[in-house]
């Protein structure tokens, strides 16, 4: 119980910082102005191609393929571009104000320092993905998609947020530069994003390299399939990054 209070204190913590200084708010602006954006510009070629189908001049577009998973998948991108802005602090700023170690040296473990501050930047993160439901919320009122993909696509943009704030932490971890730790994790992020169009040219381990990609975990769900194997690879995915940041706190404490 007293573990869980310790994560709780950290995370209360963050999460007064987050919202007492202007980083939440201009990146949730930020990231619902472009999607409000793409959500008018893709709703916009969808109707067109409606009409197309209501005029007898081609066959009708499909909800889930031409527009859900347009929509989510942009907002992915997006997601990864911006993600490391909320994650860079976390751990840097720390380093750099001088607090780190008075945090270190108080009754708190680094496991409970990490998971404290890695789930406040998840919870701004889910807070800032729960506003775009008023997209699917207008299809709903005024269309009649299925439940299924949009509860697969949601999931799966949990899960993927859940790595990126992984990532964003371990390399918020690595430096005291807030900038250095974005540049960071968006590097990290981007590799990962990207590694399986290698598996289209590599001769060997290419489901090795299909499995290590965000992008083809999500893939999968924005297309409405909640597997296992997916929910797997996330969940590994965070807890190997977590570890790795805890290990890479506790072997500056020897230096």
């Amino acid at each position: 119980m007293q573990r869980v209070k310790n994560v709780f204190a950290i995370w209360k913590k963050e999460m007064k910082s987050y919202f007492t200084s202007p980083i939440a708010y201009v990146v949730t602006a930020v990231f619902l102005a472009i999607t409000a954006y793409f959500y008018n510009t893709i709703l916009k070629i969808f109707i067109r191609f409606q009409f197309q189908r209501f005029m007898g001049l081609g066959g009708g577009p499909n909800l889930t393929d031409h527009f859900l998973r347009p929509l989510y998948s942009n907002m992915a991108i997006i997601l990864l571009l911006i993600s490391p802005v909320l994650t860079m602090r976390l751990l840097a700023e720390e380093k750099k104000q001088g607090t780190f170690e008075v945090l270190l040296t108080s009754p708190v473990t680094t496991t409970q320092i990490v998971l404290g501050k890695y789930f406040a930047a998840l919870t701004t993160y889910t807070i800032m993905i729960a506003l775009t439901f008023l997209y699917p919320l207008f299809l709903f009122i005024y269309s009649s998609p299925e439940p299924g993909p949009v509860i697969s696509i949601y999931l799966g943009l949990f899960l993927l947020g859940s790595a990126f704030m992984a990532v964003g932490t371990f390399t918020s971890a690595l430096t005291e530069n807030q900038i250095i730790a974005a540049v960071l994790a968006f590097g990290l992020l981007l590799i990962f994003w990207v590694i399986g169009w290698a598996a289209t040219t590599a001769t060997q381990g290419t489901e090795f390299l299909k499995y290590i990609s965000l992008m083809e975990h999500f893939g999968d769900m924005s297309k409405g399939l909640i597997t296992t194997r997916n929910v797997v690879f996330f969940v590994s995915f965070v807890g190997y990054l977590l570890f790795l940041t805890v290990t890479a706190i506790e072997s500056q404490k020897w230096r």
